[in-house]
């Protein structure tokens, strides 16, 4: 059990971070030197751990547990998503000095949705146990859509929503900072930053449906659930810029994502025979024999999916040059 206090103290000062990192990206925009982003990810890094060691301390070794797997599988999916976001940017032509304002708005929109989706799954786990049967196949759907969608489908790919404002909407050639409207001959017109909000918050609600399945799978835990992702998302802005294009040659992420997105519907699965309550499934009476799949080794196969996967690109990628 999470103590109150503690749940009170770390939210606000979650809270005010991301609110000096908003503050930042927006008073002084600019392309961060590779030492500056790896200074950030690293203060982000060390402070995920830091929340996770503080969790084993007012908590349980299993709850720490939780939200260090919860955590280390949003932020793999987090650094795949960086090549969609790459994607939305260069699609857009959106000046490099503006990237870092437009990526807040992106990764503030992602927050936004994520805890929606939370907040709403856990209300329908609570309610409908078969809910787990769902995720779960929404699970293997993303593991699929890794594995036999390619890039170039994805660089092609307009969003139907974008196509209809652009025939719509009066919308400037040139990028204004992060302002969406402004006056033209008299005349109040859009800025091209309309069409990349609208794609970032399009996109954003679509990956939120991928990833906070992945959460419910290693805990219901809504506050380990939200904080974990939060947590996955600092940090994201930095990072853009420090891999940038890398992401696309990593050419095996895309294995070790779909490997623990495979694994944890294989737990939503589990969870949803164990709790059953479907007429038509063992005849309505839950499914005890399946084993209930500890913390450690959900911990364990993440974290050993995701470094096969990222050494092996780095291998390859060293062997292509």
């Amino acid at each position: 059990m999470i103590p109150l206090w503690f749940i009170v103290t770390t939210t606000i000062a979650l809270l005010l971070i991301l609110a000096f990192d908003i503050f930042l990206a927006f008073r002084r925009p600019h392309v961060p030197p590779t030492r500056e982003s790896v200074a950030w990810i690293i203060f982000y890094v060390t402070l995920a751990i830091l929340f996770g060691l503080l969790l084993w301390t007012v908590a349980d070794t299993s709850t720490a547990g939780q939200f260090i797997a919860a955590w280390l599988s949003e932020y793999s999916l987090s650094i795949d998503n960086l090549f969609i976001f790459l994607v939305i940017m260069v699609r857009f032509a959106v000046p490099q000095k503006n990237v870092q304002e437009i990526l807040m708005v992106g990764i503030i929109l992602a927050l936004i949705f994520r805890v929606i989706f939370i907040v709403v799954g856990v209300q329908l786990i609570n309610d409908f146990s078969w809910m787990f049967y769902i995720f779960g196949l929404l699970l293997l759907y993303s593991a699929a859509n890794q594995l036999f969608t390619t890039h170039k489908d994805e660089e092609h790919a307009e969003n139907r929503l974008i196509r209809w404002l652009r025939r719509r909407v009066p919308v400037t050639a040139r990028f204004h900072g992060a302002r969406l409207r402004m006056s033209l001959d008299g005349r109040k017109v859009f800025t091209p930053a309309l069409l990349v909000f609208v794609t970032l918050g399009t996109t954003d609600a679509i990956l939120a449906l991928d990833s906070v399945p992945v959460a419910f799978g290693i805990t219901q835990n809504i506050f380990i659930i939200i904080a974990a992702n939060i947590f996955a998302l600092m940090g994201l802005r930095q990072l853009y810029f420090l891999l940038g294009t890398l992401v696309r040659r990593l050419a095996y992420l895309k294995f070790g994502i779909s490997a623990i997105l495979i694994f944890i519907a294989i737990k939503l699965f589990i969870t949803a025979l164990r709790d059953n309550s479907l007429p038509f499934v063992n005849g309505g009476q839950p499914v005890l024999w399946f084993p209930d799949i500890p913390t450690s080794v959900s911990l364990g196969v993440i974290l050993v999916s995701i470094s096969v996967a990222i050494i092996a690109s780095l291998v390859k990628l060293q062997r292509s040059h």
